[in-house]
């Protein structure tokens, strides 16, 4: 389980401000910064601007409103409760809602309500105005919890090797062994070089992250290609296990094994579009039932065999279909080797761990390899002196606990306990491959849809997209798990090989203290996982290893051109002294009128200032004299979008109040600064949100404007990016849409875009 940063969202917030996970840079690469340049255009812009605003403090004069709310209380006042995921956030405004669903349904039509109510029984109702807790965990925890996904790899791994080696007969098989000798060492080496990259990272050092920061943006984006591929096949190969493991204890269900997987993957999605997170307590249980049933049988049948002088049995007669040859025994390393799968979560998560946390990740990731170690290779043990080959009908796991418990509970919960972790590892990849896809669209190399929080608190678009990937995959190869193995190795190796090395190049950059020691760890790492890759990219080029080598490629094709677009519009809305819209004529700002408020003064009581009734009567304005406004100019960056909807809004002679949304302290000076730069011309309001949210806080704001001043009739302009092809408006968030969704239940707001057109 990842960690999830204090993130405050609301029921309509499918913004851009998602958790934050480790190991990524602050918040404020979010919003752009000016150089020296852009600094010097705002600066002539503003003089421009001096000459036809008039006094700022008249406009400041001129607000109805009073528009210092308060602040989203900090981090250090959060108190998550013991087993819940969600804990109350005061809003801007003061008012306390705790955890609670959004209001009633606005949508008019039959078919819209129809689809409301399936979406609420299906994902439960909208949460609003929430936290994400941030969860910590003790090491006895966080050990089955980061380790599902590498402890259940022994489930498939051993058996993947084998069903390789089989292929020579038993010549092939007495491989086996050396084979696996030479695993449990690779297993080692890069438990090894991860404890380095802990080191290095002590908030969180994932491959994107490494190989982006030491090797580059291609490297990047090819471990970021290799994880998702690695995350994608891990819930198709999870749920083709889990399956293969039910199957063997129940072979009637072995025809029904496509819908069945199919079936549980629907109900990950359904599970992860909740937002379920349970306790970690809870996902701890399965893992250690897995490594409990496991220990127990290799301690068993090791027992056995030492009663007969561990004098392996004889395996039964084999049909050689080719020779023991070099070929051979490199793809049965480089199957064999995906029983590594899952080795980098804990160096992911280092965050989530009890203080001091790299320490204890370190000492977690430490048993994990042991353990992984002990239990591969006492499963390639069992399997030598029991004579144990690949059957199609029956998983090896499971012909083991025949051997050693027979029929009884201790073979029944021996596959529970392999169906139960192969299932929690699957669900590990939800909550990793959404991750990768937030990190990508942060760095504008991924549509930034990816960066919102649906209804429930979680990435709903990159929960989507990888069950659909999943799924798509997992039935194409027939829910079958040897022929999705071939394409597993080479996006996990991949991920190895680019962390690895980067980190070789991190420690002789850095040449701390014991660097050269770290460094021989990681160069060694790096050039197993390298071996491996390159083993299992020729050995199974024909069997799949191909299409994988080919979603690597397209991946960094489509990421490329998807930060090409990005450069472009960055480019098309920087600051130019002759572009920026400036009002051609003087502007000034209308007189406090009867019954307004100015800014700073004390503020009347509803039943003075509201009109009567509520709804309709509230909006029954008649002539224009009735209607009082109040402009509201959300602006993220001052750049040629923000600065046209400015001069938009002061053209109209209204009170303007300019809102920026910061996602901390440090970006919020350094916007206070920019706007300074540009000569105040106009109020300015800073909302600092620590939760890194921003349509939330915008809401919120603009919700407590309204209880202010209920009578007054409040127009949010927004600066829109109108692109020119149709391919790329997925790049771009629709905020204006999901604003009048959000805002549709109060009277008197309205919502309009000032479009700039790329």
């Amino acid at each position: 389980m990842p960690c999830v940063t204090l993130c405050a969202v609301s029921s309509t917030d499918r913004d851009d401000g998602g958790a934050q996970e480790g190991g990524a840079p602050s918040p404020d690469a979010l919003l752009p910064a000016l150089d020296a340049e852009q600094l010097g255009v705002l600066r002539r812009v503003g003089r421009e601007w001096g000459r036809v605003a008039g006094d700022p403090q008249a406009w400041r004069r001129a607000l109805p409103v009073d528009p210092d709310l308060g602040r989203y209380p900090p981090a250090s006042e959060i108190r998550p409760v013991r087993f819940g995921r969600f804990v109350p956030v005061a809003t801007v405004g003061g008012q306390p809602p705790a955890v609670e669903t959004a209001g009633e349904d606005t949508r008019t039509s039959r078919l819209g309500r129809v689809g409301s109510g399936v979406r609420r029984v299906l994902l439960g109702a909208p949460l609003r105005s929430t936290a994400i807790a941030h969860e910590r965990m003790r090491k006895l925890v966080a050990l089955p919890v980061l380790s599902a996904d590498a402890l259940s790899s022994v489930a498939y791994g051993p058996e993947a090797m084998l069903a390789v080696l089989v292929l020579a007969g038993t010549a092939g098989l007495r491989y086996s062994v050396p084979i696996a000798v030479t695993i449990t060492f690779l297993m080692l080496a890069v438990g090894v070089s991860y404890r380095q990259t802990i080191r290095a990272y002590p908030h969180g050092g994932g491959s994107y992250i490494v190989a982006t920061a030491n090797l580059g943006r291609l490297p990047g984006l090819a471990a970021a290609a290799g994880l998702m591929t690695d995350y994608i096949l891990t819930v198709a190969v999870s749920i083709a296990s889990g399956m293969a493991a039910v199957t063997s204890a129940i072979p009637s269900l072995q025809r029904d094994i496509v819908p069945i997987g199919l079936a549980v993957i629907a109900v990950l999605l359904a599970g992860n579009l909740r937002g379920v997170r349970q306790a970690g307590a809870l996902f701890a249980a399965p893992t250690y039932g897995f490594v409990i049933a496991v220990l127990v049988l290799v301690a068993v049948g090791l027992y056995d065999a030492g009663g007969r002088g561990f004098h392996p049995t004889a395996t039964p007669r084999l049909t050689a279909t080719e020779g023991v040859s070099v070929l051979l025994v490199l793809r049965a390393f480089a199957s064999g080797s995906t029983a590594m799968t899952g080795i980098e979560a804990i160096s992911n998560a280092v965050p989530v761990f009890q203080p001091t946390e790299w320490r204890n990740a370190r000492t977690t990731l430490t048993w994990m390899v042991g353990l992984l170690i002990v239990l591969f290779a006492g499963t390639v043990a069992l399997v030598h002196f029991d004579g144990i080959v690949p059957n199609p009908q029956e998983t090896v796991l499971s012909q083991l606990a025949h051997r050693a418990f027979g029929s009884g509970v201790g073979y029944v919960f021996t596959q529970a306990a392999t169906a139960a972790i192969l299932l929690l590892a699957a669900n590990t990849a939800y909550n990793d491959f959404p991750r990768v896809l937030y990190l990508l669209a942060r760095d504008l190399q991924a549509p930034r849809i990816f960066l919102r929080l649906g209804d429930r608190l979680a990435f709903s678009n990159g929960i989507v997209l990888l069950s659909v990937a999943a799924a798509a995959i997992y039935a194409a190869f027939g829910g079958k798990t040897a022929p999705l193995i071939p394409l597993y190795a080479v996006g996990v190796f991949l991920a190895f090989t680019l962390s690895q090395t980067g980190m070789v190049v991190h420690w002789w950059r850095l040449r701390d203290r014991h660097w050269r020691k770290s460094l021989t760890f990681n160069a060694v790492g790096a050039l197993l996982s390298a071996i491996v890759l390159i083993t299992a990219a020729i050995t199974k080029f024909t069997q799949g290893a191909w299409f994988a080598a080919l979603i690597v490629g397209l991946f960094i094709l489509v990421a490329t051109r998807i930060r090409h677009h990005y450069d472009l519009v960055a480019e098309a809305l920087a600051l130019h002294p002759h572009a920026v819209e400036i009002p051609s004529r003087t502007i000034t700002p209308p007189r406090s009128r009867e019954g307004a408020t100015p800014a700073g003064a004390p503020v009347p009581s509803p039943a003075l200032r509201a009109p009567s009734g509520t709804g309709a009567d509230a909006e029954g304005e008649e002539t224009p004299e009735e209607i009082h406004p109040l402009l509201i100019v959300p602006i993220a960056a001052l750049d040629l979008a923000g600065m046209r909807a400015l001069a938009y809004a002061a053209s109209l002679r209204q009170p303007v109040l300019a809102l920026h949304i910061s996602p901390s302290a440090f970006e919020a000076e350094r916007f206070r600064e920019y706007w300074n730069q540009w000569g105040d011309h106009l109020p300015l309001k800073i909302v600092l949100s620590p939760y890194r949210a921003i349509v939330a806080p915008l809401v919120n704001y603009i919700e407590s404007l309204h209880r202010q001043r209920p009578d007054l009739t409040l127009t949010v302009i927004l600066p829109e990016i109108v692109v020119r092809h149709r391919r790329h408006r997925l790049l771009h968030n629709r905020l204006a849409p999901r604003l009048r969704r959000a805002l549709r239940p109060l009277p008197k707001i309205v919502v309009t875009t000032v479009p700039f057109h790329v």
